[in-house]
């Protein structure tokens, strides 16, 4: 091994040992108790949890998807970042407060069994929600050891399926040791480590684009269409790309593994600190990697060739940019980022599948943990035998479980009624729509397809209050903003 790739080896090295570590010493602070596994007792550091969900919502489709996306669109990827952030805050505002408050009054344990709440004699609910979300998350999980096996194999030159092996084994060992409270102390390090490495990468990247002016003037120079926030690509126009992704973002009231980690934070008023630290991290890093990409299409224009991956922008700027110590830095973060957010979608998976599909085992903590390993042995075979367009598969899977489980997340947290057969066929309807508007129509490059899931969804929804599917809780509070920043205790009073 020549002395660049030693360095780059042993900064990579230091980083996943400290993972391991870090995940492994957790497991010494866990009570062997079910509860504790999936939610670390709902006792989670709200600051932790901020930068942990940091690194779980930022993953691969951030470090290889929106990179290599902004590489082919231009600045118009902007809409992608600016629709989603104003998603997302609208959802911590009116969604998150509510759901960490209501979940402990419910005593839920997952994101399932909280929208399944009053299906009493019937556990169709429980097994269409819980098959969703093993289903997609499985698959999201899958794309995110694809996204760092990309990396390694461009680093190192290894064999795709050995980074994909590589990233399963990692994420099993801490997770199966710490459960939850691992995942949120080791994705902490992680946020940590993918800010500064995407940092460092952007700074030197403008600078050898001729600073902010001439990254500009060479995008221009390359193909004026880079510089046009309403490019011709765009079919529908700019208005309803920057709309669905704003529904996108706010879509995250349908992702399980990051809604479990608001069910954790140790009480509801400390909501408010996560949301704060999260959202700030989140700016920074999003517009980070618009940097990265685009001054990736100035610097290496040569990934557009024929049979180029656009996708692999990130690890090749790096090595062609950076020493090797700083290589390796920016390998680990980018490796960080696909595996905080796989540990957190196996934790789920696993606790679906024990807890809601299989839930006899509710309370044995051993098949709890066993479910961690059958679930990740699930993941691994999707990810050696799926797809590898990371953006992709990662849009797909988050935006079918916005459309699947956000609308329903939204009726359960503001305590509406709704009838098990409306539940359901908001469900199945939400998925159909946003997978026949990607695979059926082929318009979801011109509008992310979590758009149409979502309201076809809520209209069934909508609908079906006429004909009595389901009637909303009496209530006095009538009025819901998004910067109410009362604590759902305090609004459910007024009712």
């Amino acid at each position: 091994m020549e002395t660049h790739d030693f360095l780059i080896a042993i900064s990579f090295a230091a980083f996943v040992l400290l993972f391991l570590g870090v995940g492994i010493y957790s497991g010494l602070n866990q009570k062997s108790t079910a509860e504790d596994y999936l939610l670390a007792s709902r006792e989670a550091n709200p600051w932790l949890t901020g930068l942990s969900t940091m690194a779980t919502g930022n993953s691969g489709f951030m470090f290889i998807g929106l990179i290599g996306f902004t590489y082919t669109l231009g600045v118009a990827s902007i809409w992608i970042v600016l629709g989603w952030v104003m998603g997302e805050v609208f959802a911590w505002n009116i969604v998150h407060h509510r759901l960490r408050h209501t979940s402990e009054q419910l005593d839920s344990a997952t994101v399932v069994s909280y929208l399944s709440q009053e299906d009493k004699n019937s556990r169709w609910l429980t097994l269409i929600s819980g098959f969703i979300t093993i289903a997609f998350l499985a698959v999201y999980a899958a794309t995110q050891l694809q996204a760092g096996s990309k990396a390694l194999s461009v680093i190192f030159g290894w064999d795709y399926s050995l980074g994909i092996i590589l990233g399963a084994v990692i994420v099993t060992i801490y997770c199966f040791t710490g459960g939850i409270r691992a995942s949120i102390w080791v994705g902490s390090i992680q946020a940590t480590l993918m800010l500064i490495s995407m940092l460092i990468l952007v700074t030197v990247a403008v600078m050898h684009s001729g600073g902010p002016i001439g990254m500009f003037e060479r995008l221009g120079e390359s193909d004026p269409a880079l510089l046009r926030l309403a490019p011709d690509s765009l079919r529908l126009g700019v208005v309803p790309f920057a709309l669905s992704w704003f529904v996108a973002g706010f879509g995250v009231v349908g992702q399980p593994h990051i809604m479990g980690r608001i069910m954790a934070i140790d009480s509801t008023k400390n909501v408010a600190i996560a949301r704060n630290i999260y959202l700030l991290l989140y700016v920074v890093f999003a517009l980070s990697a618009l940097g990265v990409g685009l001054t990736a299409r100035v610097l290496l224009p040569e990934l557009l060739a024929v049979g180029g991956d656009t996708e692999l922008a990130l690890p090749e700027l790096a090595t062609v940019l950076l020493p090797a110590l700083l290589v390796g830095i920016v390998l680990s973060g980018l490796f960080a980022a696909t595996i905080s957010t796989a540990d957190a979608q196996l934790l789920t998976c696993s606790a679906t599948l024990s807890q809601d599909i299989f839930h006899w085992a509710s309370d044995s903590y051993r098949l709890v943990k066993a479910g961690t390993l059958v679930m990740a042995l699930i993941i691994l075979v999707i990810a050696l035998v799926g797809n590898d367009n990371v953006f992709a598969l990662a849009t797909i899977a988050w935006s079918t479980l916005a459309a699947g489980l956000g609308p329903l997340m939204v009726v359960r947290v503001w305590e509406r009624a709704i009838k098990t057969p409306v539940a359901i066929a908001m469900m199945l309807i939400g998925v159909s729509t946003a997978l026949t508007w990607r695979l059926g129509f082929g318009l979801s490059d011109s509008v992310c397809e979590a758009l149409p899931g979502m309201v076809a969804g809520a209209l069934v929804y909508l609908i079906s209050l006429a004909f009595g599917g389901g009637q909303p809780v009496e209530s006095d509070d009538a009025i819901v903003t998004v910067l109410d920043t009362q604590e759902p205790q305090e609004v459910a009073s007024s009712s």
